[in-house]
C-alpha cells in the first residue's frame, strides 16, 4: 500500500517494489511524508515504511534496518533524503496494535 502520494510517485513505486521483491512482505506501507517538510509540492525525498518479513525473523533491529536501507541504496543516493523504517516479523505484527504512528512535524532544520 502506498499513502500520501503526489500523482508523480515514481520513487514510492521503486521502494514498493524493491522491498516487495527482496523482503517478500506480507504487509508493506510506504508513506511519502515529504509533504510535512520544506520540499517542493509533490517530492519524494521522505519516506516512512512499514515492512512485514519472514526474513526479519533472528535479525536484530540495526539488522532489519541495515537490509531496507542496502535494498533501496539507489534511492537513498539519488534524492531521498530521510527513511523512517518499521520493520517486523509476521508474529510481531500479528501481536502489535498494527497503528503506524505519525512522524513529527518538521522542525525547519537545525532544531528551529
Amino acid at each position: 500500500m502506498i499513502r500520501n502520494l503526489s500523482n508523480m510517485n515514481k520513487v514510492a513505486t521503486s521502494i514498493q517494489n524493491k522491498l516487495k521483491t527482496h523482503l517478500e512482505t506480507i504487509h508493506l506501507e510506504v508513506i511519502n511524508e515529504s509533504y510535512m517538510h520544506n520540499v517542493p509540492k509533490g517530492a519524494e525525498t521522505h519516506f516512512k515504511v512499514v515492512a512485514v518479513s519472514n526474513k526479519f525473523f533472528n535479525l536484530p533491529l540495526i539488522k532489519r534496518h541495515r537490509t531496507v536501507n542496502e535494498i533501496l541504496q539507489e534511492e537513498l543516493n539519488s534524492g531521498v533524503h530521510a527513511l523512517s523504517i518499521v520493520a517486523k516479523t509476521p508474529e510481531e505484527w500479528e501481536n502489535s496494535t498494527k497503528i503506524v504512528e505519525s512522524s513529527p512535524s518538521c522542525r525547519g532544520g537545525f532544531g528551529k
